[in-house]
């Protein structure tokens, strides 16, 4: 068991899914507004419920603690790829802690298995492995969140587009990790996939 412990991939799959679990978006708003966001809204711990609830809450805090929500959400699964690279670790290794970071999120093991629905984390962690395709994904993001004002289809637009891209421009890689953590995201907003069948999905106000 310490020799599995000791080895330097092992601690950095470990340290990627406890790090992606940390749920900043509770955390910031239990602290600073006195809120569980997981018993508000649609309950998830992600920026949007964040805006959503605090607009209605605390409209002072509403854009403040959204904006903090998405970046660390963001940069938690980017710390431990950078530390990653300061180790010299192989690429297989860093994309295996990107997608432990994204499930980590998604999953938490300090919310017992709930947890956000990745799209922030997802972004941060692809913005460093494939920034082109990344910036692709962003692009189309925002344009559908312009026109179509549906946050979760803005989301699940822009994630395909970043996997779509990453098979055009990059097609000699693995692309295992990238279909996962897009898996792991869609698999997150099914709910939401749903609605939007249905017609019953909210609007960006």
């Amino acid at each position: 068991m310490s020799d599995f412990l000791s080895n330097t991939n092992i601690q950095f799959y470990i340290l990627a899914y406890l790090v992606g679990s940390i749920p900043f978006g509770l955390i910031l708003t239990k602290l600073f507004a006195g809120i569980d966001i997981k018993k508000e809204g649609s309950g998830n711990i992600g920026a949007t419920n964040v805006l959503r609830v605090l607009k209605q809450k605390n409209p002072r805090l509403a854009k403040k603690l959204s904006i903090a929500t998405l970046l660390l959400d963001a940069l938690k699964g980017v710390f431990v790829l950078l530390l990653g690279y300061a180790a010299g670790v192989s690429q297989e290794t860093l994309w295996a802690i990107a997608v432990l970071a994204v499930i980590g999120h998604c999953f938490s093991i300090f919310l017992w298995g709930e947890g956000g629905k990745g799209v922030a984390t997802g972004l941060g962690v692809l913005l460093v492995l494939l920034p082109v395709c990344s910036l692709v994904g962003v692009v189309v993001w925002a344009i559908s969140a312009k026109t179509i004002k549906i946050s979760s289809l803005s989301s699940i637009l822009g994630v395909l587009a970043v996997g779509v891209c990453s098979f055009v421009l990059h097609p000699e890689m693995a692309h295992a990790p990238v279909v996962i953590i897009i898996l792991v995201i869609l698999y997150k907003h099914t709910d939401n996939i749903i609605r939007l069948i249905k017609g019953q999905e909210k609007r960006i106000a």
